[in-house]
């Protein structure tokens, strides 16, 4: 038998949510982060249902992100699905960036790794030039903050 609590979401994670929203000195008592809990975890499962029912219509075993964005819209939660959907495609074409970058960083490796084979090792000025031909600047830079940040 499942605990109820195991369906619940981290009591410690909802209350750093609540926390970015109030006021450095505001407290927050542990009722109110068990009701936001509940509240919380209920909705998603709410959408989550929705969205899965969806799913085993279409004879589909696993939920996406479109099914979540029409599960919203179908209960009313239009706005919140618009919203969902922009942060969707944000996240998409961030990942596709991402992997991009790193075949285009493999390759650049992989010709690197190349060039170190080919270059005679007796020879000392050619393989120090072989060796600093990858510029290390061409690389992605990421920042510490992620640009799919929610607002």
């Amino acid at each position: 038998m499942v605990d109820e609590h195991d369906k619940l979401l981290p009591v410690a994670n909802v209350g750093r949510i609540m926390k970015r929203i109030l006021p450095p000195t505001a407290k927050i008592s542990k009722e109110a982060k068990e009701t936001i809990q509940e509240c919380a975890s209920e909705f998603i499962s709410f959408v989550t249902g929705e969205a899965s029912d969806k799913c085993h219509k279409e004879n589909r075993k696993t939920v996406n992100g479109d099914d979540i964005c029409w599960a919203l819209g179908s209960l009313g939660f239009d706005d919140y699905s618009q919203a969902i959907a922009r942060y969707l495609h944000k996240h998409r074409e961030f990942e596709r960036h991402r992997a991009s970058a790193a075949a285009a960083s493999s390759s650049a490796a992989l010709e690197a790794s190349n060039k170190t084979n080919i270059v005679n090792s007796n020879d000392e000025a050619t393989a120090r030039e072989a060796s600093t031909s990858i510029n290390c600047k061409d690389r992605l830079y990421y920042p510490n903050t992620s640009p799919l940040e929610f607002r």
